[in-house]
């Protein structure tokens, strides 16, 4: 292991310390307001947004398969992350620009970014895994960018539980069912959309709604890079104790 791949180590095992931390009491009170909101919402309407949740997600997912840039194999850790930091910050700058643009359009135009936003951060993950050297046509390697996106975007009690699924992803893929349907889309849809509501919905304010929208896709973004890279570090570096 040379420098670089030590220093990448302990960077991960540091997060991922951070990921195990137990929720706050803010966190708990944060979540317990959500899930009373949640509550009161009828079960139509859940239903509704799950399964746009779904479709949405599902659409990114498989439509942008054939435009993934070929998988990036043979090369050092330190030149694929350097890679990585670059597709980081072009999807970072190009997800702020267009929170700008739909936060300056007001309620229409800040109810199209969600769809925009979320095609950028899948799209991301795309090329992160790719890069990384992982097949995204591969129906696993689908799933593990979904769990990704749950890990970057979730309450700290679900937090410690996806982080347990990363870390031993070998095992628990080999027990994965062959369709995706199988998926907790109902879960997935409450966890992105309360981490996302408070800021998202400043979004929707005028005047300061394109300012909002450029910071905040800014810094989500951002949070989805680092989330990614330490969970194919982990992946990375637990092949590599197999093959000594």
């Amino acid at each position: 292991m040379d420098f670089y791949e030590e220093l990448a180590r302990s960077e991960m095992n540091f997060w991922y310390i951070k990921q195990k931390k137990k929720p706050s009491f803010i966190n708990r009170l944060s979540k317990g307001t959500q899930r009373r909101i949640n509550n009161l919402i009828p079960e139509r309407i859940h239903k509704i947004i799950t399964y746009a949740i779904e479709k949405m997600v599902k659409g990114v997912l498989f439509g942008t398969t054939y435009i993934t840039p070929s998988i990036l194999k043979e090369k050092s850790l330190w030149v694929k992350e350097q890679l990585v930091d670059e597709k980081i910050k072009f999807y970072r700058n190009t997800a702020s620009a267009e929170g700008a643009i739909t936060g300056a359009g007001g309620i229409l135009m800040g109810f199209a970014d969600f769809p925009a936003f979320l095609a950028i951060k899948i799209k991301l993950l795309f090329e992160i895994a790719a890069t990384y050297g992982y097949d995204i046509k591969n129906y696993r390697e689908r799933l593990f960018i979904l769990y990704i996106f749950k890990l970057a975007f979730a309450s700290q009690k679900s937090r410690n539980e996806t982080i347990q699924i990363i870390a031993s992803w070998d095992s628990y893929s080999e027990q994965l069912p062959q369709e995706i349907e199988s998926f907790d889309w109902r879960n997935f849809q409450l966890e992105y959309r309360d981490y996302l509501d408070l800021v998202k919905l400043a979004q929707l304010i005028p005047i300061i709604g394109a300012g909002v929208g450029a910071i905040a896709n800014y810094q989500l973004v951002k949070l989805l890079g680092k989330t990614a890279k330490n969970c194919y570090r982990m992946r990375i570096f637990k092949e590599m104790e197999l093959l000594k």
